[in-house]
This record gives C-alpha cells, sequence and structure tokens, in this order.
C-alpha cells in the first residue's frame, strides 16, 4: 500500500510550505497521486530530499585527526598523502567494509542518502591482485546495503604514479592496467546490481592514451565519468610538461568533457576554461572541507556558476561529514577573498540558500547519473536551538547557514527509514567495531564507554 507522509513543513522547488504530503509507493517511488494510502503524521518535522555526496573516499575516515600536524603529515597535499597511503596499506578486506560502514554511517546522520564511492583501493597489501580483483568493491557494496544509503560505485583507474614518476610504493594498492580495469569493470557490472561509473583517477595517474580508452569504454555503456582534475597547481604544471596543456585544456582539446562528465574540485582553472567546460554541459564536484583541511585553494565558484555550470558537493577525505559545511564553505571562501558577503547571491534570480541546496541535492544526483523520484528524505526537527524563531519563510536560509547536525531526526533511502529520531539501529555495532579497526591501525588505548 502507498504511504502518504505530512509533516509540519515540505521542501520543493526551493520553499516550504505546509498542508502538503508526500506520497510513496511501496518500491520506494514520489507518486504524484494514488489512492489506498497509510497516512503517517510527522508532527513538528520539517521533510526535505536527502542530500546527495558526489565524491567520497571511504577509507580515509580513518585518518581523520592524525594528518594535522606537520611532523606527521608535512605542509601540503602531497606529504599528507603519507598518512593517506600508511592507512590503505595496511586495511584487509574487512577492515574497508567496517570503516566503510563508519563513513557511510555518519553520512546518513548528516541527511545524506546517497554516496558516490570514488574507489581505488583495489590489490592486496603488498600490491597482488586478489582471486576476486572486485573484493575491496564489493565490501563497498556491502557496507552500503548494511547501512542502507545508497551508493554508486565510482570505480578509479590508477595507472601510474605521475608523469616520468617512478611507481611510488605507498600506490601499490592502487594500480592496474587500462585493460585490466575495464576487464574488472565488466566482471563487477555483471556480479551486482548497484549503480557504478567510471572514474580515471586523474591525468597524472592515467595517462592520455589510456584515458581515452577508458572513458570509450564509460561512453559505450553510458556510465557516469568521474575525475579528479585541477585540484592542485602541480598536477597542473605535471599536465603541461607532459602534453604542453593544462588539465582541463587537454580535456576538452580530446573531446573528454562532457554533460557524463564530473570535473572533482577543478580549483585552478582560467576563464577561459570555464567556458569550455560550460560549452561541454560539465558538472564541477567541489569538496570545501577537504579543500580547506589539505590548502588545495578555493574553487572561484561565482565565475563558475555565472557560466551556468552546476556544482555537487562531496566528503571526499571524511576531514568532516557535513554537507550544509560544504555549502556554507562555498560561499564563506569567497567571502574571505573578496572581502564582501553574499557573493553567490548576486548570480540570476535563485536564492543564495535555494542555489546552495540545489548544489547538495539535485545537482550531485545529475552528477551520478541518478534517476528522478526516489524517495530520499530527511526531517528537521522544528523545535531544535539552531534554528529557533524560523517561519516557512527564512526556514532555509535558516537551516543552510545555521542548522545544527543533530537536528536531523530521520533518514529515509528508497522509502524506507534507515535513521529514526537521531539512531541508526545499527550504530552501536558499527561504531565499536571502528574503534578496534581505529586501535588496530594506530594504537594507544581505546577509551571504553562508561557504560
Amino acid at each position: 500500500m502507498n504511504t502518504l507522509y505530512r509533516p509540519e513543513l515540505l521542501y520543493a522547488r526551493g520553499a516550504f510550505s505546509s498542508g502538503s504530503g508526500l506520497l510513496v509507493s511501496p518500491e520506494g517511488a514520489v507518486l504524484a497521486s494514488g489512492t489506498s494510502a497509510d497516512t503517517v503524521d510527522l508532527r513538528r518535522r520539517a521533510l526535505l530530499p536527502g542530500f546527495v555526496n558526489a565524491h567520497s573516499h571511504s577509507f580515509q575516515r580513518l585518518i581523520r585527526g592524525k594528518s594535522e600536524s606537520r611532523a606527521m603529515s608535512g605542509r601540503d597535499f602531497w606529504s599528507w598523502r603519507g598518512t593517506m597511503y600508511h592507512a590503505a596499506a595496511q586495511l584487509e578486506p574487512e577492515d574497508v567494509y567496517d570503516v566503510a560502514r563508519m563513513a557511510f554511517l555518519e553520512m546518513l546522520l548528516s541527511g545524506t542518502t546517497t554516496v558516490g564511492e570514488f574507489h581505488y583501493l583495489h590489490n592486496a597489501p603488498g600490491g597482488h591482485p586478489y582471486d576476486d580483483p572486485n573484493l575491496l568493491g564489493k565490501q563497498i557494496i556491502a557496507a552500503a546495503q548494511s547501512v542502507g544509503i545508497r551508493l554508486v560505485l565510482l570505480r578509479s583507474a590508477y595507472l601510474r604514479s605521475g608523469y616520468e614518476l617512478p611507481p611510488d610504493p605507498g600506490q601499490i594498492r592502487f594500480y592496474e592496467t587500462a585493460r585490466q580495469f575495464i576487464d574488472n569493470m565488466e566482471a563487477l557490472a555483471a556480479a551486482t546490481s548497484v549503480q557504478i561509473g567510471v572514474a580515471p583517477h586523474s591525468l597524472r595517474a592515467v595517462g592520455l592514451g589510456e584515458l581515452k580508452e577508458i572513458a570509450a569504454f564509460a561512453r559505450e555503456r553510458k556510465l557516469p565519468l568521474h575525475m579528479h582534475v585541477a585540484e592542485q597547481v602541480g598536477e597542473n604544471e605535471a599536465c603541461l610538461r607532459e602534453y604542453g596543456l593544462t588539465p582541463v585544456a587537454l580535456l576538452g582539446r580530446e573531446g573528454l568533457l562532457g554533460r557524463d562528465f564530473t570535473a572533482v574540485h577543478a580549483i585552478h582553472i582560467t576563464s577561459e576554461e570555464i567556458g569550455l567546460l560550460a560549452r561541454a554541459g560539465t558538472t564541477i564536484c567541489s569538496c570545501p572541507t577537504t579543500e580547506r583541511n589539505l590548502g588545495d585553494g578555493v574553487i572561484a565558484a561565482d565565475l563558475v556558476m555565472r557560466h551556468g555550470i552546476p556544482i555537487a558537493f562531496g566528503s571526499d577525505s571524511q576531514a568532516q561529514i557535513d554537507p550544509l559545511e560544504d555549502a556554507r564553505e562555498l560561499e564563506y571562501h569567497l567571502r574571505l577573498e573578496r572581502q564582501q558577503r553574499a557573493i553567490l547571491d548576486q548570480i540570476g534570480n535563485q536564492t543564495l540558500a535555494s542555489r546552495l541546496f540545489d548544489c547538495a541535492t539535485i545537482h550531485g544526483a545529475h552528477a551520478l547519473g541518478l534517476a528522478s523520484g526516489l524517495a530520499d528524505f530527511f526531517t528537521v526537527d522544528l523545535d531544535d536551538v539552531s534554528i529557533a524563531g524560523h517561519s516557512g519563510e527564512d526556514l532555509l536560509p535558516l537551516a543552510v547557514f545555521s542548522l545544527n547536525r543533530s537536528a536531523i531526526r530521520d533518514v529515509m533511502v528508497n522509502g524506507r527509514w534507515v535513521v529514526r529520531d537521531g539512531q541508526h539501529p545499527l550504530q552501536e555495532e558499527i561504531v565499536s567495531r571502528f574503534k578496534q579497526l581505529h586501535h588496530k591501525l594506530w594504537g594507544g588505548r581505546v577509551r571504553e564507554d562508561p557504560n
């Protein structure tokens, strides 16, 4: 039987309305109309579409707080990778499952209902392929199914360390050849019903010839195509040395950009390159909490948006998992640079809050190739102190710029509640197993809960 959910406030098309309901089929689809519905009243709740996390490396949840010292991780992105490699080198398949469940749990509790997992941890410790080359990808899939989050597995191709660089020992669990990658993608597609996508890691990790082969494979099968692009100045400089062009210019020349292409980060790009991305219909996935954590730089989001380029969000390194914080920082970074306020409010007729909310929802869904009409939602406690004094007219800007994550109370994925009243049914077990894994990797005593 269909179910009619009746919150006090329902978000749709950029605004909240009262007296409206949401009709959901037993299969988890939102219906425009229907009969014979059970009614569920959601008193003192607002109902909003779930956030979409378009770029995640779940295993990096293990290094949160471990890379904040120069003594541990150096002074920039390139040295930070040593801490990340240390974590990647230690993980057994069950560890990949446990850390993914922890990251996915935290995403659900933040209102995220879909994650695009950019997955490049493929081989066994020591660099040899498992008997099943997709073993670790299947651990990610199992983790998502256990926790109840919608997953798009973006399987990543990582073929080399970089232009004229020898293989990096820290990356031996990532490496495949282009042929192996395509064969393994085909095997994964045959083995799972989970939506998948193709993710050549970057132009430093995949040479142009192999990239064209992998992109052709993705487009033949109509799969989303994601790639790190222009995250670091050093990445651009290496591409210039190898090809005489920056990453965006090279991708444009080779016809690799398109509506199915998501450029992750795209920070160090020129106005001409922004125009190139816009003409191709490309999406940019920005990861503001990670980009500030790593010192990557600030994307010129106002210029990007003025060209009509959609921006999605990703939690990336899991330094913080909070899509509303990503939304705020996209704007706040620009305020600090320009010494002005409401920078992204100057574009078209859309309000700043609804523009940022679209980045966290519909633009991410487009980047991952998701169908519309999915019953993926979360509720907000209308009595939470962080939004006290709200009205239906100002609830959206209050939520985008001020909502505490604790105000998110219930989360629905595919028409099924997976979080109720701020708790996941497997939360205690997931957190306990993650604590044990963290202790195994980093040592030291794990503080026991007093209860």
